[in-house]
């Protein structure tokens, strides 16, 4: 190997001085100090220097050395790259979209029957607390209402708000209670407690019905007026769905198509076989249905 000794080197001529070939390589051996500090050094665009912007593809850095503004490419962090213990605050992320509810951190039952509390805790309201399931709203004169499949394991305990009903003739109301197959009617027995006219008392029942009366009667003691808005009521409904046997009683006021009184009725029912039931059926006596009528069906919680 030859050796050059000399202080300084200059171009032959011009300003560029080029030092080996394509391929050659140029080694600098330890303990040798290159002082380029009072020198313009053009480095390669993927060589990283401590000032500027710069675009970093598959290099590995200690992050004792990285300061200032770091800017990854798009979709290029992964949930494994993110300290937990960061903290990183709320206001410096950008969230768009939904968060799905799995994804909640709150511990207890995410369901339709509970509600997130402070604690971050899900739990069911508190007892006897009214979930609604259906709303039926009439269209048109239909000859009945009928509720679909709202009875099920989830509650023990049923409410049904009746309210702004009207019916096309002057006549009583009545109540089945079914499957998605049939609705039963026979073997129902009721028995009413009512008040009408100017208070004259109104008692009545039956012990092998084909339907529940839910006014006590169909004669003109128990009539409902035409008029828009007149009949409202609210029945509750106990085990329809399970083994034990259906229990309903409700109360519902009106005002008697012949003299034009309020009444009310007080109603206790129950089929005479432990059926299973997932719905309800409301017919008038006679005529049809007014498109006033809201019916609406409630769960009750740990009722």
């Amino acid at each position: 190997m030859s050796k050059l000794e000399v202080d300084k080197i200059d171009p032959q001529s011009g300003t560029d001085l080029e030092l080996g070939s394509s391929g050659d390589t140029i080694t600098i051996p330890t303990g040798v100090t290159l002082d380029a500090s009072n020198a313009t050094t053009t480095l390669p665009a993927n060589v990283v220097t401590t000032d500027g912007t710069q675009t970093l593809t598959n290099k590995s850095i200690d992050a004792s050395q990285l300061t200032g503004t770091i800017t990854p490419s798009d979709g290029t962090v992964t949930n494994a790259k993110v300290n937990a213990s960061a903290a990183i605050d709320y206001s410096k992320l950008n969230l768009t979209g939904n968060i799905a509810l799995a994804d909640l951190s709150a511990t207890g039952t995410k369901d339709a029957t509970t509600f997130l509390r402070g604690d971050n805790t899900f739990a069911e309201p508190g007892g006897g607390s009214w979930i609604l399931l259906n709303t039926q709203t009439v269209t048109g004169t239909p000859s009945s209402v009928e509720s679909g499949a709202v009875f099920s394991s989830t509650y023990d305990t049923y409410v049904i708000v009746i309210r702004r009903i009207n019916f096309t003739a002057n006549g009583g109301f009545y109540m089945y209670l079914g499957t998605s197959g049939s609705y039963t009617t026979s073997g129902y027995r009721w028995n009413g407690s009512g008040v009408g006219g100017t208070g004259t008392s109104l008692i009545t029942g039956d012990s092998n019905a084909p339907e529940i009366s839910l006014l006590g009667g169909t004669g003109t003691s128990y009539h409902v007026n035409t008029t828009q808005d007149c009949l409202s009521g609210v029945i509750w409904v106990h085990n329809p769905y399970n083994s034990n046997r259906t229990s309903i009683h409700g109360e519902l006021s009106w005002e008697n198509a012949s003299d034009l009184a309020a009444h009310i009725n007080n109603i206790g029912a129950h089929p005479n076989t432990n059926t299973s039931y997932d719905r309800w059926k409301f017919a008038p006596s006679t005529g049809n249905f007014e498109a006033t009528t809201i019916i609406q069906t409630f769960g009750v919680i740990n009722a």
